[in-house]
């Protein structure tokens, strides 16, 4: 397969090298109709008897090899050059610190290849963004380039040491990060700095910004608009919300999960309703509550521990937990059933566990509710065993929560305690 032509195999590829074409020239395919775009990469998986064009108007058409007439190639589109200076900052606006994970927000396709490239600094936010720079002066920093399934605890602390370092010298930061994983990263943020001084919103996009139907934009002037509107102090997402375009909900770092794997509004608070929402540039929502209950400003980045997920079925083997006895990890946490719950099969496992000081959690797998171990036998069985109780707080934030307690050599009872509206109160 040749490099010119990433992803084309077979008569698909045929095809295109018979016209000398490459990936990123911008084409006419005479078929059935005619299709003017720029030829697409495709998966090396992907079968060879389509063509993909990117149209004029964002969207992606697949075409029949079957049906191709002629192929006419004009010049290459390249990629628009980043001249235009960023505005002068304004002294009445706030300062926010922009940083870059490797998501896809404020990024544009580079026409030579096809691909969604990420354009963060400064200049190029002033072209994709404008609007960004009538709410507040924008300070843009790369400090990792992963996809969101590749962020690892190491990468959290990295997050989190440069929000320390850098943060409170500005108004609020915003963090650029993919959607797959980004509710694990906010809840370790709204661990590892607890009660610090200025809010931190995570976004990102569900679709890439050269789609017309892309979040990017939304999602990022939701963010920058939140803090410019001075919410509170504390971890927040904020992510496209509904079927309309001028909705973005802001929800708790905590309380948060992707609840739909392509939606746009692909994210929910759990257990209740968003702490704020944007909707035609105003901000709405009042918190009952502080978010960190009056936690004065204590960061504890110091390093992760291991803990697993577990999540308990019918057929469960209880092997699975006896490799863990012995290994890194330090405690378990459960996603029982219902109130929270296990089959006995895996009592006597749990029993070793505690005798081997590793910590023992229970969540539910329901999504809404908390677990109620006092109502069933079984529940009180787990208890009696030092089965602790983690009331309705989400499994993956007690799964971080744990981890950081590990590794900052924390009491176990923290886990019991709210700190960052992880529980309700």
């Amino acid at each position: 397969m040749s490099s010119r032509l990433l992803g084309y195999r077979g008569q698909a590829a045929k095809l295109l090298q018979r016209f000398n074409l490459s990936v990123g020239d911008y084409i006419t395919i005479k078929s059935d109709l005619s299709h003017t775009g720029v030829l697409m990469p495709r998966y090396h998986y992907s079968d060879d008897a389509h063509i993909i064009l990117k149209l004029d108007n964002g969207y992606n058409v697949g075409i029949s090899i079957q049906n191709v007439d002629t192929i006419t190639r004009h010049d290459v589109m390249v990629s628009p050059e980043n001249d235009v200076p960023p505005p002068q900052a304004d002294a009445g606006l706030p300062n926010i610190l922009l940083l870059s994970t490797g998501g896809t927000i404020a990024s544009r396709v580079d026409y030579r290849t096809g691909a969604v490239t990420p354009t963060l600094d400064a200049a190029d936010l002033s072209q994709s963004v404008p609007e960004l720079y009538g709410m507040a002066n924008i300070h843009p920093q790369e400090i990792l380039s992963e996809y969101s399934e590749n962020i690892t605890p190491e990468h959290w602390l990295k997050i989190a040491t440069h929000i320390h370092n850098t943060g409170s010298r500005y108004d609020g930061i915003v963090v650029a990060h993919g959607t797959d994983t980004m509710h694990y990263t906010s809840a370790f943020l709204s661990f590892a700095l607890a009660g610090f001084p200025v809010p931190i919103i995570l976004t990102g996009s569900q679709r890439s910004s050269d789609r017309a139907s892309s979040d990017a934009t939304l999602n990022l002037i939701g963010a920058v608009l939140a803090i410019s509107h001075s919410i509170q102090r504390g971890v927040y997402i904020a992510m496209h919300s509904g079927t309309s375009d001028d909705t973005v909900s802001i929800h708790a770092g905590t309380r948060v999960r992707k609840h739909h794997t392509s939606s746009r509004s692909a994210f929910r608070t759990i257990g209740g309703e968003p702490l704020y929402m944007i909707k035609e540039g105003r901000l709405h929502g009042q918190p009952r509550h502080d978010y960190y209950h009056d936690i004065s400003y204590t960061p504890r980045i110091n390093q992760v521990r291991d803990a697993s997920l577990i999540k308990y079925h019918p057929g469960f083997d209880v092997s699975i937990l006896e490799n863990l006895i012995g290994s890194s990890c330090r405690a378990v946490i459960f996603e029982g059933t219902g109130l929270g719950h296990v089959g006995r099969e895996a009592y006597d496992v749990i029993k070793k566990m505690r005798q081997n000081r590793m910590f023992v959690g229970m969540t539910s797998q329901c999504i809404d509710g908390r677990v109620g171990m006092n109502v069933y036998e079984s529940g009180r069985d787990l208890l009696q065993m030092g089965v602790v109780p983690l009331d309705d707080m989400l499994s993956e934030v007690a799964l971080v929560k744990m981890m950081w307690v590990l590794g900052n050599e924390l009491s176990w009872d923290v886990m019991s305690r709210p700190m960052a509206s992880e529980m309700a109160v």
